[in-house]
């Protein structure tokens, strides 16, 4: 998904969209951008609502068409929250899961790694980044990946890393397991999920 300048996105949207733009010096950037501006009058609710879809489909890397084929499902799904059901579809992308597990360090070299065929599913090669994880899958890095660079000392950096606590990993294996659905409450969001589907409620 092609997604123009970064930083000017960012400045727009939250330095959380992108990993590159999570830094002390882009930070400050923002505060003095703050105290600078005018005062003036707020966004408008529909206003509010564009940004938190836009944090949110940047955040995942999801091109419009696929983020509206993702809210329509979880606006269609009998007996569930909207927003929960969202978050869940999110989160079960494969791109996702790899990240998650701390086999790739942001989403976007996730996509590339499932792209580049070095990860499997149930012992079977996929390259569809978008491909959906259910409960019980086991991704694992193929065995002709394992002694490739992007997978060098990677027990000693998942040390330093929290898995959610709806996957397990084990690292000398270089494989995970989706244990349970991923919930709101286990995982971080990358917006107001409420608010998105508010906006394509009108």
């Amino acid at each position: 998904m092609k997604t123009g300048p970064k930083y000017k996105i960012a400045k727009r949207l939250g330095a959380s969209v992108f990993e590159k733009t999570q830094t002390q010096k882009f930070a400050i950037a923002q505060e003095r951008a703050a105290k600078n501006k005018k005062r003036g009058r707020g966004p408008t609710e529909y206003g509010k609502q564009l940004l938190e879809k836009q944090k949110v489909r940047f955040t995942y890397g999801i091109s419009e068409k696929q983020f509206g084929n993702y809210i329509k499902e979880a606006m269609q799904t009998h007996g569930s929250v909207p927003s929960e059901t969202l978050h869940r579809l999110l989160e079960l992308r494969l791109d996702n899961v790899v990240y998650r597990l701390g086999l790739a360090p942001t989403r976007r070299a996730a996509r590339q790694m499932v792209s580049h065929g070095h990860v499997t599913v149930n012992g079977t090669k996929t390259t569809i980044p978008s491909r959906r994880v259910h409960l019980k899958d086991k991704i694992a890095v193929r065995d002709g990946s394992k002694s490739k660079v992007p997978f060098e000392n990677l027990a000693e950096r998942l040390s330093e890393r929290m898995t959610p606590s709806w996957l397990t990993f084990d690292a000398k294996a270089m494989q995970g397991n989706v244990q349970t659905v991923p919930t709101v409450e286990a995982t971080d969001t990358a917006g107001d999920l409420s608010s998105v589907i508010s906006f394509y409620s009108r």
